[in-house]
């Protein structure tokens, strides 16, 4: 099937994760931070109306001011199931992307690339079909485990898989003494490089301004898409 094609069921998606994870690439720096621009992505859902939001907003990322915007909406069109949610997102997200005229350079997603339990979240997901550099910053670990990085901004911890025990992110203190986020790469940049760029981001808040910029817009899409 195609690759940007929505899988017509679960075995067919977990098929389609398989082949396209081949295609991370794990051996580029990536851009340095406060160079060129920066992306941020978010999605929103109504799950009553089976509605989703795509926010794509471009800063540069030297001042961090907004460059450009955009947002698209789409039906969720998969089933809810752990560890396939970028087939419920992919689709509109690349929508709210190609709307944009500016180069949208580095893209930051508020999940998980590596840090997924088939090692393909939807930064990976997304930097393999677009041919970006990506990352994730999340909230939570996700299934992975990591002690407690040190009280200062900057101080982290590995994420390791609980099974093999391999580092797939961080665990990564943006302000001090507030709980971290979990950086982890998603294709052509290295973890080293994704977590300078999360702290260059969230120069002032836990999360990074692209994230910050992407859910307030598609939160407003939502919103007027919904008329609620």
């Amino acid at each position: 099937m195609n690759q940007h094609s929505t899988p017509p069921d679960e075995a067919t998606a977990r098929s389609l994760q398989d082949t396209l994870r081949t295609r991370v690439v794990l051996d580029e720096t990536g851009p340095a931070p406060g160079t060129g621009h920066v992306t941020g992505v978010d999605v929103a859902y109504d799950d009553e109306r089976d509605i989703v939001v795509a926010a794509a907003v471009v800063l540069d990322a030297a001042t961090l001011t907004v460059v450009e915007e955009a947002t698209a909406t789409g039906r969720v069109t998969f089933p809810y199931v752990p560890g396939l949610l970028a087939f419920r997102e992919i689709p509109t997200v690349l929508a709210a992307l190609e709307r944009l005229t500016a180069d949208p350079g580095l893209v930051v997603c508020d999940g998980y690339g590596l840090a997924h339990p088939r090692r393909f979240g939807l930064a990976s997901h997304l930097g393999v079909l677009t041919g970006l550099p990506t990352l994730g910053v999340a909230k939570n670990p996700f299934t992975f485990h990591h002690e407690p990085p040190g009280p200062a901004r900057g101080d982290f911890s590995p994420l390791f898989d609980a099974d093999d025990g391999t580092e797939v992110g961080r665990a990564l203190r943006t302000q001090p003494g507030v709980k971290p986020v979990f950086v982890s790469v998603g294709h052509r940049i290295s973890l080293d490089n994704a977590c300078a760029h999360t702290l260059w981001l969230a120069a002032s808040y836990r999360q990074p301004e692209t994230t910050r910029h992407a859910d307030s817009l598609c939160r407003r899409a939502l919103s007027e898409a919904t008329g609620v």
